[in-house]
């Protein structure tokens, strides 16, 4: 298949590039930037040139490929409802030019959706559109499309990790950083989910392949890693101290991040395994982060 892939050049992405040529796919890579396009030359991609502000753009890429997979987004989460938002138009601009035909394409959502109460696995037979995270934007965009005619699946995210990366926790290392002490709320047992990068890449490429409109993967394999751990992970690393904070100073502590922290995000993937045959190798969180070089973060 010629695959058109947004955000072709981020942590994901990047990783999801080489993956589909290993197995033969074409890729038509998205990028903003000319060392972007370097970038994707240089990896054997077709280059297009587009961001996710100018619509026309996204949907003249999906119009030129057999599939789409939709990893890029804004990632700055001061600005996080908004950036759901532009998300959903996204996913609609992405879509118009799939109505009617079997060309999938695969969203990007957090396994959050998933969970309907706390303590208990998100599942992917579950979405609760009443979940806080705004991110459902994203999936209740899919079922719409969905609805039009798009063959959507959806690709649910953990905390997506390798030595260099690890979604939430990357940001809570430079809370951290800056106030000399690595912190986790209560008693420290809300759950973050995660996955290595390279586990998560070819599991995008496993979904797109089989191409079952309406299904939700979950990119998990571990279903949950405490705060506490985390935390003592990242105090280990950076040579700070590790200390309990009351959820009433989470916000005044961790700023937007305050939200998060005391969450907890505990995720199963059985189903995904199952019928995509998705066995993750790769290191686990803790283990990336001790083997993080912290003199070079930040």
């Amino acid at each position: 298949m010629r695959i058109f892939l947004t955000g072709a050049t981020g942590f994901i992405g990047s990783r999801i590039v080489p993956e589909l040529l290993a197995a033969g796919h074409q890729v038509l890579g998205m990028t903003r930037s000319e060392q972007g396009a370097r970038t994707l030359a240089a990896a054997g991609a077709e280059v297009h040139h587009g961001q996710l502000e100018d619509l026309d753009s996204l949907r003249s890429g999906a119009a030129k490929a057999d599939a789409v997979i939709h990893t890029a987004f804004d990632h700055d989460f001061s600005n996080f409802v908004a950036n759901c938002a532009k998300d959903s138009q996204v996913i609609k601009a992405l879509g118009s030019v799939l109505i009617g035909s079997s060309r999938p394409l695969l969203i990007t959502s957090g396994t959050g959706m998933g969970s309907t109460m706390p303590g208990k696995p998100a599942t992917e037979d579950v979405f609760n559109k009443a979940h806080p995270n705004p991110r459902s934007a994203s999936e209740i965009a899919g079922e719409e499309m969905l609805a039009a005619g798009v063959a959507v699946s959806v690709m649910r995210l953990p905390q997506v990790h390798d030595t260099v990366k690890q979604g939430l926790v990357t940001p809570l290392i430079e809370v951290a950083r800056a106030k000399g002490v690595s912190a986790y709320v209560g008693e420290g047992l809300s759950r973050f989910p995660a996955a290595h990068v390279l586990d998560v890449a070819r599991l995008y490429r496993l979904a797109i392949e089989k191409c079952e409109p309406g299904a939700r993967y979950h990119a998990v394999d571990e279903e949950g890693v405490s705060a506490r751990d985390i935390a003592q992970a990242i105090g280990d690393g950076l040579g700070v101290p590790v200390k309990s904070i009351l959820p009433n100073e989470a916000a005044d502590h961790f700023g937007w991040l305050g939200g998060f922290v005391g969450l907890d995000m505990l995720s199963s993937s059985e189903w995904t395994r199952k019928v995509l045959g998705w066995e993750p190798s790769g290191p686990s969180l803790l283990d990336d982060l001790r083997e993080m070089d912290y003199s070079a973060a930040g």
